[in-house]
Protein backbone atom coordinates (compact mmCIF):
# COMPACT_ATOMS: atom_id res chain seq x y z
CA UNK A 1 0.00 0.00 0.00
CA UNK A 2 1.41 3.40 -1.00
CA UNK A 3 2.06 6.08 1.60
CA UNK A 4 -0.71 8.28 0.20
CA UNK A 5 -3.18 5.42 0.21
CA UNK A 6 -2.25 4.43 3.77
CA UNK A 7 -2.61 8.03 4.94
CA UNK A 8 -6.08 8.27 3.46
CA UNK A 9 -7.02 4.93 4.96
CA UNK A 10 -5.63 5.94 8.34
CA UNK A 11 -7.53 9.24 8.29
CA UNK A 12 -10.76 7.37 7.75
CA UNK A 13 -10.36 5.48 11.01
CA UNK A 14 -11.54 6.93 14.29
CA UNK A 15 -9.10 5.92 17.05
CA UNK A 16 -12.06 4.96 19.23
CA UNK A 17 -12.98 2.34 16.63
CA UNK A 18 -9.80 0.48 17.64
CA UNK A 19 -9.40 1.38 21.32
CA UNK A 20 -13.02 1.93 22.27
CA UNK A 21 -14.41 5.23 23.53
CA UNK A 22 -11.92 7.32 25.49
CA UNK A 23 -12.77 7.87 29.16
CA UNK A 24 -12.93 11.39 30.50
CA UNK A 25 -12.07 12.15 34.10
CA UNK A 26 -15.11 11.04 36.18
CA UNK A 27 -17.03 13.67 38.09
CA UNK A 28 -16.99 12.91 41.84
CA UNK A 29 -20.28 12.20 43.52
CA UNK A 30 -21.15 14.59 46.31
CA UNK A 31 -18.25 14.06 48.72
CA UNK A 32 -19.02 12.53 52.10
CA UNK A 33 -17.68 14.28 55.15
CA UNK A 34 -15.19 12.52 57.36
CA UNK A 35 -17.30 12.65 60.52
CA UNK A 36 -15.66 12.85 63.94
CA UNK A 37 -16.06 10.19 66.60
CA UNK A 38 -17.84 11.07 69.83
CA UNK A 39 -15.26 12.67 72.18
CA UNK A 40 -15.48 10.23 75.06
CA UNK A 41 -12.59 11.96 76.86
CA UNK A 42 -14.81 15.03 77.31
CA UNK A 43 -16.96 13.11 79.81
CA UNK A 44 -16.16 12.69 83.52
CA UNK A 45 -14.17 9.54 84.30
CA UNK A 46 -17.02 7.45 85.71
CA UNK A 47 -19.10 8.23 82.63
CA UNK A 48 -16.37 7.94 79.99
CA UNK A 49 -15.34 4.57 81.43
CA UNK A 50 -18.88 3.28 81.07
CA UNK A 51 -19.26 4.59 77.53
CA UNK A 52 -15.97 3.09 76.38
CA UNK A 53 -16.66 -0.21 78.16
CA UNK A 54 -20.17 -0.59 76.73
CA UNK A 55 -18.95 0.23 73.21
CA UNK A 56 -16.15 -2.33 73.50
CA UNK A 57 -18.27 -5.18 74.87
CA UNK A 58 -21.13 -4.64 72.43
CA UNK A 59 -18.79 -3.81 69.54
CA UNK A 60 -20.83 -0.77 68.61
CA UNK A 61 -19.69 2.75 67.66
CA UNK A 62 -18.82 4.71 70.77
CA UNK A 63 -21.17 7.43 69.48
CA UNK A 64 -24.23 5.40 70.47
CA UNK A 65 -23.26 4.97 74.12
CA UNK A 66 -21.86 8.53 74.20
CA UNK A 67 -25.09 10.14 73.03
CA UNK A 68 -27.09 7.95 75.40
CA UNK A 69 -24.82 9.03 78.25
CA UNK A 70 -25.92 12.63 77.68
CA UNK A 71 -29.57 11.54 77.42
CA UNK A 72 -29.48 9.57 80.68
CA UNK A 73 -27.86 12.52 82.46
CA UNK A 74 -30.61 14.74 81.08
CA UNK A 75 -33.20 12.23 82.29
CA UNK A 76 -31.77 12.31 85.79
CA UNK A 77 -31.49 16.11 85.91
CA UNK A 78 -34.07 17.34 83.39
CA UNK A 79 -36.61 19.67 84.95
CA UNK A 80 -34.61 19.83 88.16
CA UNK A 81 -31.75 22.10 87.07
CA UNK A 82 -31.22 25.04 84.74
CA UNK A 83 -28.10 26.83 83.55
CA UNK A 84 -28.04 30.59 84.17
CA UNK A 85 -25.80 31.81 81.35
CA UNK A 86 -26.02 35.57 81.72
CA UNK A 87 -28.75 38.19 82.10
CA UNK A 88 -32.11 36.56 81.49
CA UNK A 89 -30.66 33.73 79.40
CA UNK A 90 -31.31 30.41 81.07
CA UNK A 91 -31.15 26.95 79.55
CA UNK A 92 -32.84 23.84 80.97
CA UNK A 93 -30.68 20.73 80.93
CA UNK A 94 -32.93 18.43 78.91
CA UNK A 95 -31.75 17.26 75.48
CA UNK A 96 -33.00 15.54 72.33
CA UNK A 97 -30.45 13.13 70.83
CA UNK A 98 -30.86 10.85 67.80
CA UNK A 99 -28.27 8.32 66.63
CA UNK A 100 -28.68 6.80 63.17
CA UNK A 101 -27.51 3.19 62.81
CA UNK A 102 -28.69 0.36 60.54
CA UNK A 103 -30.35 -2.77 61.99
CA UNK A 104 -28.06 -5.38 63.52
CA UNK A 105 -25.98 -2.90 65.53
CA UNK A 106 -27.03 -4.17 68.97
CA UNK A 107 -28.79 -0.93 69.85
CA UNK A 108 -31.06 -2.67 72.38
CA UNK A 109 -28.07 -4.10 74.26
CA UNK A 110 -26.49 -0.65 74.55
CA UNK A 111 -29.78 0.88 75.68
CA UNK A 112 -30.21 -1.79 78.37
CA UNK A 113 -26.74 -1.17 79.80
CA UNK A 114 -26.97 2.62 79.70
CA UNK A 115 -30.54 3.02 80.98
CA UNK A 116 -30.55 0.18 83.55
CA UNK A 117 -29.54 2.42 86.49
CA UNK A 118 -32.28 4.89 85.57
CA UNK A 119 -34.89 2.17 85.85
CA UNK A 120 -33.37 1.09 89.16
CA UNK A 121 -33.59 4.69 90.40
CA UNK A 122 -37.19 4.85 89.20
CA UNK A 123 -38.00 1.72 91.21
CA UNK A 124 -36.34 3.21 94.28
CA UNK A 125 -38.38 6.41 93.89
CA UNK A 126 -41.57 4.37 93.68
CA UNK A 127 -40.69 2.57 96.91
CA UNK A 128 -39.65 5.74 98.72
CA UNK A 129 -42.81 7.58 97.72
CA UNK A 130 -45.08 4.68 98.68
CA UNK A 131 -46.00 5.86 102.21
CA UNK A 132 -46.59 9.44 101.03
CA UNK A 133 -48.82 8.29 98.18
CA UNK A 134 -50.76 5.93 100.48
CA UNK A 135 -51.33 8.75 102.97
CA UNK A 136 -52.49 11.11 100.24
CA UNK A 137 -54.84 8.50 98.77
CA UNK A 138 -56.36 7.79 102.19
CA UNK A 139 -56.73 11.47 103.05
CA UNK A 140 -58.37 12.20 99.69
CA UNK A 141 -60.73 9.27 100.03
CA UNK A 142 -61.78 10.32 103.55
CA UNK A 143 -62.25 13.93 102.41
CA UNK A 144 -64.48 12.83 99.55
CA UNK A 145 -66.47 10.57 101.87
CA UNK A 146 -66.94 13.42 104.36
CA UNK A 147 -68.08 15.75 101.57
CA UNK A 148 -70.58 13.16 100.29
CA UNK A 149 -72.01 12.60 103.77
CA UNK A 150 -72.29 16.33 104.32
CA UNK A 151 -74.15 16.71 101.03
CA UNK A 152 -76.56 13.92 101.99
CA UNK A 153 -77.12 15.51 105.41
CA UNK A 154 -77.79 18.90 103.84
CA UNK A 155 -80.25 17.38 101.38
CA UNK A 156 -82.23 15.78 104.19
CA UNK A 157 -82.11 18.75 106.59
CA UNK A 158 -85.00 20.87 107.70
CA UNK A 159 -85.37 24.14 105.77
CA UNK A 160 -84.00 26.15 108.67
CA UNK A 161 -80.70 24.21 108.74
CA UNK A 162 -80.35 23.47 105.05
CA UNK A 163 -78.45 26.66 104.09
CA UNK A 164 -75.86 26.19 106.84
CA UNK A 165 -75.35 22.49 106.09
CA UNK A 166 -75.19 23.16 102.36
CA UNK A 167 -72.44 25.71 102.90
CA UNK A 168 -70.53 23.17 105.00
CA UNK A 169 -70.98 20.51 102.29
CA UNK A 170 -69.74 22.88 99.59
CA UNK A 171 -66.69 23.75 101.66
CA UNK A 172 -65.85 20.09 102.23
CA UNK A 173 -66.35 19.31 98.52
CA UNK A 174 -63.99 22.13 97.56
CA UNK A 175 -61.38 20.82 100.00
CA UNK A 176 -61.72 17.31 98.56
CA UNK A 177 -61.38 18.58 95.00
CA UNK A 178 -58.20 20.48 95.87
CA UNK A 179 -56.52 17.39 97.25
CA UNK A 180 -54.14 15.65 94.87
CA UNK A 181 -52.60 12.22 95.00
CA UNK A 182 -49.03 12.11 93.69
CA UNK A 183 -48.57 9.89 90.67
CA UNK A 184 -46.27 6.91 90.87
CA UNK A 185 -42.81 8.22 89.93
CA UNK A 186 -41.70 7.50 86.38
CA UNK A 187 -38.51 8.66 84.71
CA UNK A 188 -38.59 6.89 81.36
CA UNK A 189 -41.24 6.13 78.76
CA UNK A 190 -40.96 4.32 75.43
CA UNK A 191 -42.73 5.32 72.20
CA UNK A 192 -45.80 7.23 73.42
CA UNK A 193 -48.47 9.30 71.72
CA UNK A 194 -48.27 13.08 72.09
CA UNK A 195 -51.42 13.02 74.22
CA UNK A 196 -50.03 10.34 76.55
CA UNK A 197 -46.73 12.19 76.81
CA UNK A 198 -48.48 15.41 77.79
CA UNK A 199 -50.35 13.54 80.53
CA UNK A 200 -47.13 11.94 81.79
CA UNK A 201 -45.40 15.32 81.89
CA UNK A 202 -48.25 16.76 83.95
CA UNK A 203 -48.29 13.77 86.32
CA UNK A 204 -44.50 13.77 86.74
CA UNK A 205 -44.29 17.41 87.80
CA UNK A 206 -43.13 18.66 84.43
CA UNK A 207 -40.55 16.15 83.27
CA UNK A 208 -40.37 12.94 81.27
CA UNK A 209 -37.85 11.09 79.14
CA UNK A 210 -38.50 9.11 75.96
CA UNK A 211 -35.78 6.51 75.41
CA UNK A 212 -36.16 4.14 72.48
CA UNK A 213 -33.92 1.83 70.47
CA UNK A 214 -36.48 1.76 67.66
CA UNK A 215 -37.33 5.40 67.04
CA UNK A 216 -40.99 4.82 66.18
CA UNK A 217 -41.73 8.07 67.97
CA UNK A 218 -41.05 9.89 64.69
CA UNK A 219 -43.84 7.93 62.99
CA UNK A 220 -46.13 8.91 65.85
CA UNK A 221 -45.15 12.58 65.59
CA UNK A 222 -45.76 12.41 61.83
CA UNK A 223 -49.36 11.32 62.52
CA UNK A 224 -49.45 7.51 62.50
CA UNK A 225 -52.58 7.49 64.68
CA UNK A 226 -54.08 10.92 64.10
CA UNK A 227 -53.39 11.25 60.37
CA UNK A 228 -51.83 14.68 60.88
CA UNK A 229 -48.51 15.70 62.45
CA UNK A 230 -48.74 16.43 66.17
CA UNK A 231 -45.53 17.91 67.51
CA UNK A 232 -46.67 20.64 69.91
CA UNK A 233 -45.68 18.84 73.12
CA UNK A 234 -42.26 17.99 71.66
CA UNK A 235 -41.61 21.60 70.69
CA UNK A 236 -42.68 23.01 74.05
CA UNK A 237 -41.08 20.20 76.03
CA UNK A 238 -37.67 21.07 74.64
CA UNK A 239 -37.95 24.83 75.01
CA UNK A 240 -39.70 24.77 78.39
CA UNK A 241 -42.76 26.67 77.14
CA UNK A 242 -45.98 26.36 79.13
CA UNK A 243 -48.18 23.40 78.20
CA UNK A 244 -51.92 23.12 78.81
CA UNK A 245 -53.01 19.52 79.35
CA UNK A 246 -56.70 18.70 78.86
CA UNK A 247 -57.87 15.36 80.23
CA UNK A 248 -61.29 13.78 80.03
CA UNK A 249 -63.29 14.20 83.22
CA UNK A 250 -60.69 16.44 84.87
CA UNK A 251 -59.84 20.11 84.93
CA UNK A 252 -57.16 21.31 82.53
CA UNK A 253 -53.65 21.44 83.96
CA UNK A 254 -50.91 23.91 83.20
CA UNK A 255 -47.30 22.77 83.20
CA UNK A 256 -45.27 25.94 83.50
CA UNK A 257 -41.86 24.67 82.36
CA UNK A 258 -42.03 21.16 80.87
CA UNK A 259 -38.71 19.36 80.38
CA UNK A 260 -38.78 16.45 77.97
CA UNK A 261 -35.66 14.46 77.13
CA UNK A 262 -35.35 12.13 74.16
CA UNK A 263 -32.62 9.58 73.56
CA UNK A 264 -33.33 7.73 70.33
CA UNK A 265 -31.61 5.28 68.01
CA UNK A 266 -33.11 5.18 64.55
CA UNK A 267 -32.36 3.73 61.14
CA UNK A 268 -30.57 6.12 58.75
CA UNK A 269 -33.46 6.17 56.30
CA UNK A 270 -35.71 7.51 59.07
CA UNK A 271 -33.44 10.53 59.34
CA UNK A 272 -33.56 11.02 55.60
CA UNK A 273 -37.37 10.99 55.66
CA UNK A 274 -37.72 13.37 58.60
CA UNK A 275 -37.39 16.40 56.38
CA UNK A 276 -40.58 15.34 54.61
CA UNK A 277 -42.70 15.41 57.77
CA UNK A 278 -45.06 18.33 57.29
CA UNK A 279 -44.03 21.23 59.52
CA UNK A 280 -41.05 19.45 61.11
CA UNK A 281 -38.55 21.88 59.63
CA UNK A 282 -40.67 25.02 59.57
CA UNK A 283 -41.74 24.69 63.19
CA UNK A 284 -38.25 23.85 64.39
CA UNK A 285 -38.58 20.22 65.48
CA UNK A 286 -35.60 19.12 63.38
CA UNK A 287 -33.48 21.93 64.82
CA UNK A 288 -34.00 20.67 68.37
CA UNK A 289 -32.19 17.35 67.91
CA UNK A 290 -28.51 16.62 68.37
CA UNK A 291 -27.71 14.12 65.62
CA UNK A 292 -25.07 11.43 65.26
CA UNK A 293 -24.49 9.34 62.18
CA UNK A 294 -21.59 6.99 63.01
CA UNK A 295 -20.13 4.30 60.77
CA UNK A 296 -21.48 0.83 61.55
CA UNK A 297 -18.94 -1.73 62.77
CA UNK A 298 -20.90 -4.68 61.38
CA UNK A 299 -18.51 -6.83 59.37
CA UNK A 300 -15.42 -5.74 61.26
CA UNK A 301 -16.38 -6.47 64.87
CA UNK A 302 -14.09 -8.18 67.35
CA UNK A 303 -15.78 -11.45 68.30
CA UNK A 304 -13.84 -11.71 71.58
CA UNK A 305 -13.98 -8.16 72.96
CA UNK A 306 -13.02 -7.05 76.43
CA UNK A 307 -16.03 -7.28 78.72
CA UNK A 308 -17.40 -4.31 80.65
CA UNK A 309 -15.63 -4.30 84.03
CA UNK A 310 -18.02 -4.84 86.92
CA UNK A 311 -16.46 -1.99 88.89
CA UNK A 312 -17.05 0.38 85.96
CA UNK A 313 -20.72 -0.60 85.73
CA UNK A 314 -21.11 -0.34 89.52
CA UNK A 315 -19.56 3.14 89.63
CA UNK A 316 -21.83 4.27 86.79
CA UNK A 317 -24.95 2.93 88.51
CA UNK A 318 -23.98 4.55 91.83
CA UNK A 319 -23.24 7.98 90.39
CA UNK A 320 -26.18 8.14 87.98
CA UNK A 321 -28.67 6.72 90.47
CA UNK A 322 -27.42 9.05 93.18
CA UNK A 323 -27.87 12.08 90.91
CA UNK A 324 -31.40 11.04 89.95
CA UNK A 325 -32.43 10.50 93.58
CA UNK A 326 -30.75 13.68 94.81
CA UNK A 327 -32.65 15.88 92.35
CA UNK A 328 -35.97 14.00 92.36
CA UNK A 329 -37.66 16.10 95.05
CA UNK A 330 -36.56 19.51 93.80
CA UNK A 331 -39.61 21.60 93.00
CA UNK A 332 -37.81 24.79 91.97
CA UNK A 333 -34.93 23.87 89.65
CA UNK A 334 -31.38 24.20 90.87
CA UNK A 335 -29.73 27.18 89.19
CA UNK A 336 -26.26 26.42 87.82
CA UNK A 337 -24.08 29.50 87.30
CA UNK A 338 -20.90 30.00 85.28
CA UNK A 339 -17.51 31.16 86.44
CA UNK A 340 -16.28 34.24 84.53
CA UNK A 341 -13.83 31.99 82.71
CA UNK A 342 -16.56 29.56 81.68
CA UNK A 343 -18.67 32.44 80.45
CA UNK A 344 -15.71 33.65 78.36
CA UNK A 345 -15.37 30.20 76.76
CA UNK A 346 -19.06 30.14 75.85
CA UNK A 347 -18.96 33.73 74.56
CA UNK A 348 -16.06 32.85 72.28
CA UNK A 349 -18.08 29.91 70.96
CA UNK A 350 -21.06 32.19 70.36
CA UNK A 351 -18.86 34.49 68.30
CA UNK A 352 -17.79 31.55 66.13
CA UNK A 353 -21.41 30.53 65.62
CA UNK A 354 -22.44 34.07 64.71
CA UNK A 355 -19.61 34.39 62.19
CA UNK A 356 -20.64 31.18 60.42
CA UNK A 357 -24.41 31.42 60.13
CA UNK A 358 -24.50 34.34 57.69
CA UNK A 359 -25.38 33.82 54.04
CA UNK A 360 -22.66 31.93 52.23
CA UNK A 361 -21.01 30.79 55.46
CA UNK A 362 -20.48 27.20 56.57
CA UNK A 363 -23.41 26.98 59.01
CA UNK A 364 -25.93 28.89 56.92
CA UNK A 365 -27.36 25.68 55.34
CA UNK A 366 -28.36 24.57 58.87
CA UNK A 367 -29.12 28.02 60.25
CA UNK A 368 -32.14 26.90 62.29
CA UNK A 369 -30.12 24.16 63.95
CA UNK A 370 -27.03 26.34 64.33
CA UNK A 371 -29.10 29.06 66.01
CA UNK A 372 -29.74 26.61 68.85
CA UNK A 373 -26.27 25.12 69.17
CA UNK A 374 -24.96 27.67 71.69
CA UNK A 375 -27.90 26.87 73.95
CA UNK A 376 -27.26 23.15 73.45
CA UNK A 377 -23.64 23.63 74.52
CA UNK A 378 -24.79 25.43 77.66
CA UNK A 379 -27.15 22.54 78.42
CA UNK A 380 -24.39 19.98 77.86
CA UNK A 381 -22.09 21.98 80.13
CA UNK A 382 -24.72 21.85 82.86
CA UNK A 383 -25.00 18.09 82.51
CA UNK A 384 -21.24 17.56 82.52
CA UNK A 385 -21.01 19.79 85.59
CA UNK A 386 -23.61 17.75 87.48
CA UNK A 387 -21.87 14.54 86.42
CA UNK A 388 -18.56 15.95 87.71
CA UNK A 389 -20.16 17.08 90.99
CA UNK A 390 -23.12 14.70 91.49
CA UNK A 391 -23.30 15.45 95.23
CA UNK A 392 -23.16 19.25 95.22
CA UNK A 393 -23.16 20.49 91.64
CA UNK A 394 -25.90 22.99 92.45
CA UNK A 395 -23.64 24.65 95.03
CA UNK A 396 -20.58 25.36 92.84
CA UNK A 397 -20.37 27.18 89.48
CA UNK A 398 -19.60 25.58 86.13
CA UNK A 399 -15.88 25.85 85.40
CA UNK A 400 -14.09 26.78 82.16
CA UNK A 401 -12.73 23.24 81.65
CA UNK A 402 -16.26 21.85 81.78
CA UNK A 403 -17.48 24.43 79.27
CA UNK A 404 -14.53 23.62 76.99
CA UNK A 405 -15.55 19.94 77.06
CA UNK A 406 -19.12 20.93 76.21
CA UNK A 407 -17.80 23.01 73.29
CA UNK A 408 -15.90 19.99 71.97
CA UNK A 409 -19.07 17.90 72.11
CA UNK A 410 -20.92 20.77 70.42
CA UNK A 411 -18.43 20.70 67.55
CA UNK A 412 -18.99 16.96 67.22
CA UNK A 413 -22.74 17.40 66.91
CA UNK A 414 -22.26 20.29 64.45
CA UNK A 415 -20.30 18.12 62.02
CA UNK A 416 -22.92 15.39 62.19
CA UNK A 417 -25.81 17.86 61.82
CA UNK A 418 -24.31 19.19 58.59
CA UNK A 419 -24.14 15.63 57.22
CA UNK A 420 -27.66 14.74 58.36
CA UNK A 421 -29.29 17.86 56.91
CA UNK A 422 -27.39 17.32 53.67
CA UNK A 423 -28.81 13.81 53.49
CA UNK A 424 -32.34 15.05 54.20
CA UNK A 425 -32.22 17.33 51.18
CA UNK A 426 -30.20 15.08 48.90
CA UNK A 427 -31.34 13.13 45.86
CA UNK A 428 -32.16 9.61 47.15
CA UNK A 429 -30.11 8.21 44.26
CA UNK A 430 -26.96 9.76 45.76
CA UNK A 431 -26.68 7.26 48.59
CA UNK A 432 -27.47 4.34 46.29
CA UNK A 433 -24.85 5.55 43.80
CA UNK A 434 -22.28 5.72 46.58
CA UNK A 435 -23.14 2.13 47.53
CA UNK A 436 -22.79 0.88 43.95
CA UNK A 437 -19.50 2.68 43.40
CA UNK A 438 -18.11 1.27 46.65
CA UNK A 439 -19.19 -2.23 45.56
CA UNK A 440 -17.59 -1.85 42.14
CA UNK A 441 -14.31 -0.72 43.69
CA UNK A 442 -14.27 -3.45 46.33
CA UNK A 443 -14.99 -6.15 43.73
CA UNK A 444 -12.65 -4.50 41.17
CA UNK A 445 -15.24 -4.90 38.42
CA UNK A 446 -14.04 -3.63 35.06
CA UNK A 447 -17.37 -4.62 33.53
CA UNK A 448 -20.63 -6.20 34.59
CA UNK A 449 -24.17 -6.90 33.54
CA UNK A 450 -27.02 -5.35 35.43
CA UNK A 451 -28.15 -8.82 36.50
CA UNK A 452 -24.67 -9.72 37.79
CA UNK A 453 -24.52 -6.49 39.77
CA UNK A 454 -27.94 -7.08 41.29
CA UNK A 455 -26.98 -10.60 42.42
CA UNK A 456 -23.96 -9.26 44.27
CA UNK A 457 -25.88 -6.66 46.30
CA UNK A 458 -27.97 -6.85 49.46
CA UNK A 459 -31.71 -7.32 48.92
CA UNK A 460 -32.25 -5.04 51.92
CA UNK A 461 -30.66 -2.16 49.99
CA UNK A 462 -31.93 -3.09 46.52
CA UNK A 463 -35.07 -5.27 46.76
CA UNK A 464 -35.71 -5.26 42.97
CA UNK A 465 -33.46 -4.91 39.94
CA UNK A 466 -35.28 -1.74 38.91
CA UNK A 467 -34.02 -0.13 42.14
CA UNK A 468 -30.59 0.00 40.49
CA UNK A 469 -31.75 2.28 37.68
CA UNK A 470 -31.55 5.74 39.39
CA UNK A 471 -28.10 4.97 40.82
CA UNK A 472 -26.75 3.57 37.54
CA UNK A 473 -28.06 6.60 35.70
CA UNK A 474 -26.31 8.91 38.16
CA UNK A 475 -23.05 6.96 37.89
CA UNK A 476 -23.27 7.11 34.09
CA UNK A 477 -23.93 10.86 34.17
CA UNK A 478 -20.83 11.29 36.34
CA UNK A 479 -18.72 9.15 34.02
CA UNK A 480 -18.08 6.23 36.36
CA UNK A 481 -19.83 3.62 34.21
CA UNK A 482 -20.83 3.38 30.56
CA UNK A 483 -23.51 1.14 29.07
CA UNK A 484 -22.47 -0.87 26.04
CA UNK A 485 -24.65 -0.82 22.92
CA UNK A 486 -27.26 -3.57 23.02
CA UNK A 487 -26.36 -6.50 20.74
CA UNK A 488 -28.63 -7.04 17.73
CA UNK A 489 -31.63 -9.26 18.37
CA UNK A 490 -31.68 -12.64 16.60
CA UNK A 491 -35.42 -12.73 16.17
CA UNK A 492 -35.68 -15.96 18.14
CA UNK A 493 -37.62 -14.33 20.98
CA UNK A 494 -36.89 -15.00 24.64
CA UNK A 495 -35.68 -12.68 27.35
CA UNK A 496 -33.44 -9.85 26.12
CA UNK A 497 -29.87 -9.93 27.42
CA UNK A 498 -29.12 -7.97 30.57
CA UNK A 499 -27.60 -4.54 29.85
CA UNK A 500 -23.80 -4.61 30.08
CA UNK A 501 -21.70 -1.80 31.51
CA UNK A 502 -18.02 -0.91 31.47
CA UNK A 503 -16.47 0.83 34.45
CA UNK A 504 -14.01 3.70 34.43
CA UNK A 505 -10.36 2.60 34.76
CA UNK A 506 -10.19 4.57 38.02
CA UNK A 507 -12.49 1.96 39.56
CA UNK A 508 -9.87 -0.78 39.05
CA UNK A 509 -6.44 0.88 39.28
CA UNK A 510 -3.41 -1.42 38.98
CA UNK A 511 -2.55 -3.17 42.22
CA UNK A 512 0.71 -2.01 43.72
CA UNK A 513 3.26 -4.48 45.03
CA UNK A 514 6.08 -4.31 47.45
Amino acid sequence: MSADLWEGFNDSLDPETITGPVWDEPVPLNPRRELPTFPVHALPDWLSGMVAGVAEETQTPVDLAGCLALAVLATAAGGRATVHVRGHWREPVNLYTAVALPPGNRKSAVFALMTGPLLAAEKALVELSGPRRAEAETTARLARSAADKAAQKAAAAEPGLRDQLTAEAVHLAQQADEMTVPAKPQLVADDVTPESLATLVADQEGRMSVMSAEGEIFDIIAGRYSGTPNMGIFLKGHAGDMVRVNRQGRDAQHVEAPAITMGLAIQPEVLDSLGRVKGADGRGLLARFLYAKPVSLVGSRNLTPDLLPEETAAAYAKQLGGLALALADWTDPAVLTLTPEADAVLLAYQKVTESRIGKGRSLHPVIKWASKRDGAVARIAGLLHLATHPDNGWMVPIEAATMASAVEIGDYFTAHALEVFDAMGADPAQEAAHQLLTHLKEQRLSGFTKRELFRGLSRGDFPAMTDLDPALTLLEEHGWVRQQPAPPRTGRGGRPPSPRFDTHPAVTPPLTTG
